[in-house]
């Protein structure tokens, strides 16, 4: 390979706002997608938050612990509203 394929490409927070709105975006379109075919989850699983916002489980973890997403636990089941997961996603939504 040659040293231009080698190296290094610096993100900008720049960037970083571009990816977010893109993937807020792209989030927007699939629940909305979900919404029109009458085939949106209420309540979803840990798994499939995880999924949806391609996060980590310890990402997810401190989405709960901070507050930002709320949640319900059943057992030792951990369950979000997707009215909550939106919200949250407005909220956080760069202008």
């Amino acid at each position: 390979m040659s040293a231009n394929c080698m190296a290094a490409r610096i993100i900008t927070p720049e960037d970083l706002a571009e990816f977010k709105q893109e993937l807020f975006q792209e989030l927007q379109k699939l629940f909305a997608a979900q919404a029109g075919s009458g085939l949106q989850k209420k309540w979803l699983k840990s798994t499939e938050v995880r999924e949806l916002l391609g996060i980590s489980p310890g990402t997810l973890q401190n989405l709960r612990v901070n507050g930002t997403l709320p949640y319900t636990k059943v057992g030792g089941m951990v369950y979000y509203q997707s009215d909550d997961i939106l919200k949250m996603l407005e909220e956080n939504r760069s202008k």
